[in-house]
């Protein structure tokens, strides 16, 4: 069971990387939804609750890392935002 647990994790992770340099070098909130973002966070807490509840193995680690991945995210939307609501002012929009 554990085997398909990390392939789920692996496969979700795996878009994390992609997802953090467009939001880095973009520079833009387009296409985000922090309310997403925030759900899949908590989502990824509740797998490691899970995991530290008693059901504790190696597999928590890809919980651990994709949380990291999403809070990153998260993180750089609001910095996305704050970015975008500067400009907006500077051109009087």
């Amino acid at each position: 069971m554990r085997g398909f647990e990390i392939l789920m994790l692996l496969c979700f992770g795996a878009s994390w990387p992609v997802s953090l340099w467009k939001s880095y070098t973009s520079g833009s909130t387009r296409g985000k939804s922090v309310f997403f973002l925030f759900l899949i966070f908590f989502g990824y807490l509740a797998g490691i609750g899970f995991k530290v509840t008693g059901n504790l193995d190696g597999v928590v680690f890809f919980y651990q890392l994709n949380a990291v991945m999403v809070l990153a995210d998260i993180v750089l939307f609001f910095r996305n935002r704050r970015r975008e609501r500067a400009s907006a002012a500077d051109t009087g929009a």
